[in-house]
C-alpha cells in the first residue's frame, strides 16, 4: 500500500487510502443531528475523524476502512473530515499488520528476555511471585497494550513498557549500589501486569472498554491482589511479597496520579521515577514523529504543554519510517 503515514499529514492536505479502527461511534450534535466520530491509525499513530453524515454505520473496531477526507485543524490539533468510507474489496489487497501499531520487537523475544532475567535473580521469594504472576497473566501478555490512548498503546505495548524499565533499572543499578536490585527488577516487572485485567482488548491491542475491575478497583489496587495471590500460589510469606505490593500500588507517585501511597524506601521511588520517564518518552516519541522539525506540537494533554522538534533532530528523523512489512508480518491476526 502506497498512502501518506497518518504522522505525516498536515493541515489542508488530502488523504485517501487504508486505515485500522481504533475506536468508532455515533454522537449527537448540538443541533441534533448524527455523525460519527472515529480514531483512525496507522503504525505511525493515529488521528481524530469526524464524518457527518449521520446515516452511516459506525465501523467495527479492528476493521480496515479506506477513507477519503480533508485534514484540518481544531482546538490546535489535527483532525480529518471524512467525505466517503467504504470497507476493503478483495481486489484491494490490504493487509492489515501494515497498519497495526505494534511494539518494536516480537513479544516472544521480550516474554524471553523478562524470564531470563526472573532466572538470573538470586531471591528465590521474588521468583516464585514473578513466574506465578506472569503465569495469571497468561496468553494476554503477548498483545495487551499498557495503555488505551496514552503510551504504548500499541500491540504488545506492555511488554515494550516493561521491558524498557527492566532495562533502564539495569543500567541505572551499578550506580546506586545499595539498592536491592532484585527488588528493584521484581516492581518493574510485577508493576503493570494487572492492566490484563483492568481493560478489555483485543488481540492487535485495541481496547474497547475498561473491564469491571478497571473501573472498580484499577491496575494499582487489583495488582496488589494480584501480587498477594501470587504469593499464595507460590508458598511464599514475608516482608518481600509487602514490599513488592507497595511497590505496585504507589508506582504512580501521588495521589493525583493514581497512589493511594507515595513510594516508601529507595526501590519504591525509583521504579515511579523510571515509570514515569518511560511513558513520557514514548509519548514524547510519538508526538515528534508527527511534529515538524523546527515546529510546536498540539497541547498534549497529558503532559499539559505543547512540544517543540527540535531542528537539531533533522528532517529524517522528523518522520520516522514505520516498522516494514517484514517485521510486522509475524501478527497474521486479521
Amino acid at each position: 500500500m502506497q498512502q501518506p503515514t497518518v504522522a505525516s499529514l498536515s493541515r489542508d492536505t488530502k488523504f485517501e487510502g487504508f486505515l485500522l479502527v481504533r475506536s468508532a461511534e455515533q454522537r449527537t450534535s448540538s443541533n441534533g443531528g448524527k455523525y460519527l466520530d472515529l480514531t483512525l491509525c496507522d503504525t505511525s499513530g493515529d488521528i481524530n475523524c469526524k464524518m457527518w453524515d449521520g446515516t452511516v454505520p459506525p465501523p467495527k473496531q479492528g476493521s480496515v476502512i479506506k477513507v477519503r477526507g480533508t485534514v484540518q485543524e481544531y482546538n490546535g490539533r489535527l483532525q480529518m473530515r471524512i467525505e466517503r468510507m467504504r470497507t476493503p474489496a478483495p481486489e484491494d489487497d490490504v493487509d492489515p499488520s501494515q497498519l497495526m501499531p505494534c511494539a518494536p520487537e516480537r513479544p516472544e523475544s521480550m516474554l524471553k528476555e523478562i524470564h531470563a532475567t526472573i532466572d538470573r535473580m538470586k531471591t528465590p521469594e521474588l521468583q516464585g511471585i514473578l513466574r506465578e504472576l506472569l503465569k495469571m497473566a497468561g496468553d494476554k501478555l503477548s498483545y495487551y497494550p499498557a495503555a488505551q490512548r496514552v503510551h504504548h498503546a500499541e500491540r504488545s505495548g506492555l511488554l515494550h513498557h516493561t521491558l524498557s524499565i527492566l532495562r533502564a533499572a539495569e543500567k541505572l543499578l551499578p550506580l546506586y549500589p545499595f539498592l536491592d536490585g532484585d527488588l528493584l527488577r521484581a516492581g518493574a516487572i510485577a508493576h503493570d501486569l494487572s492492566k490484563t485485567a483492568e481493560f478489555l482488548s483485543d488481540e492487535a491491542g485495541n481496547v474497547s472498554d475498561y473491564s469491571a475491575e478497571g473501573q472498580l478497583l484499577g491496575h494499582l489496587v487489583h495488582g496488589v491482589a494480584q501480587v498477594q495471590e501470587a504469593a499464595r500460589r507460590a508458598g511464599v510469606s514475608g516482608e518481600y511479597v509487602l514490599l513488592l505490593a507497595h511497590m505496585v500500588i504507589s508506582h504512580h507517585g501521588m495521589a493525583e496520579h493514581g497512589s493511594p501511597r507515595p513510594p516508601m524506601f529507595p526501590e519504591a521511588e525509583m521504579l515511579h521515577m523510571l515509570d514515569d520517564m518511560d511513558a513520557k518518552m514514548n509519548e514524547m516519541e510519538g508526538v515528534m514523529r508527527r511534529t515538524p522539525v523546527g515546529a510546536f506540537s498540539e497541547k498534549i494533554w497529558s503532559l499539559d504543554r505543547r512540544l517543540y522538534h527540535p531542528r537539531t533532530h533533522g528532517a529524517e528523523a522528523a518522520q520516522k519510517a514505520p516498522a516494514s512489512s517484514d517485521e510486522q508480518s509475524y501478527l497474521g491476526l486479521l
